[in-house]
């Protein structure tokens, strides 16, 4: 049995750092909601967090106001040893959001030749100095399972994996875990795979009720993260937008109420001793 089935409780004999690298290797499963919407209920509870985009598309850093293409220094420049104090912005959505904004040439380090000294990279830049600052760090991981990801896996204590509720949302579970299995034999030996989002869960639909059943069978029971996010059209809006879904207030209540409970429910996998 591979040690990165989905069963919470890995431990490790580190201090406790709230590093978490939100992923999948699927595309268009919502792993950048996921981790804005985190990042929006910390910062509506006015806790701080810093989210790492090492996705090439810079989904995260656009939303959160800071233009990939414009910033000086990035997530690329990070992964070329380039302090990463300096790389660290004041959000647009508030004082308590920080971002490490994607660099545009991040594609071309996630298809470069795997090298065991630059899979630490970012673990090396996140130094308990700059982690002790926030309650937590997000690592919006691109939708791939290649050199960034590796890299975020090498730096996280954590692993959430964001899965649709569609025949190909559930694909790619196999290889998420093979994935953790290998980063935690070669570079992380610390790292926890602590659960499963659903994203994009509609109301009423038997087909996403019969995968996640068998997303269930497949996980367990306690590996799947509750609530579930729900299928909104409020969250394009707040991508379109630029804004935190907390922002929305009464219009917004469903997702809002959601994502504080996830929130909730990942200080508490930080924290547990």
């Amino acid at each position: 049995m591979a040690r990165a089935q989905l069963a919470p409780g890995r431990t490790c004999n580190l201090p406790i750092m709230g590093t978490v690298a939100v992923l999948n290797q699927k595309g268009g499963v919502g792993k950048t909601t996921v981790t804005l919407g985190l990042a929006s209920a910390a910062s509506a509870a006015r806790r701080r967090v810093l989210v790492v985009d090492l996705d090439p598309q810079g989904s995260s850093s656009w939303v959160l106001g800071v233009d990939p293409g414009t910033a000086d220094v990035t997530t690329s420049d990070v992964l070329d040893k380039t302090p990463i104090s300096r790389a660290i912005q004041q959000s647009g959505w508030s004082e308590f959001v920080d971002v490490v904004p994607a660099g545009t040439d991040l594609q071309g380090l996630e298809s470069g030749v795997p090298n065991a000294k630059r899979a630490r990279r970012l673990a090396k830049a996140l130094s308990v100095d700059i982690i002790d600052r926030y309650d937590a760090v997000l690592i919006d991981c691109p939708p791939s399972l290649g050199n960034l990801t590796t890299n975020a896996l090498a730096a996280a204590r954590h692993a959430l994996v964001v899965v649709e509720p569609s025949a190909l949302g559930l694909r790619g579970i196999g290889g998420v875990a093979d994935a953790i299995d290998t980063v935690w034999d070669d570079h992380n030996p610390h790292l926890e795979l602590s659960g499963v989002i659903l994203n994009r869960v509609p109301p009423v639909s038997s087909e996403a009720a019969r995968r996640i059943a068998e997303l269930t069978r497949i996980v367990g029971a306690s590996a799947v993260w509750k609530p579930a996010v729900p299928q909104r059209v409020i969250f394009n809006q707040a991508v379109g937008e630029r804004r935190p879904i907390h922002s929305y207030g009464s219009r917004a209540t469903d997702p809002i109420e959601v994502f504080d409970r996830l929130w909730s429910r990942l200080r508490s996998t930080i924290n547990r001793p």
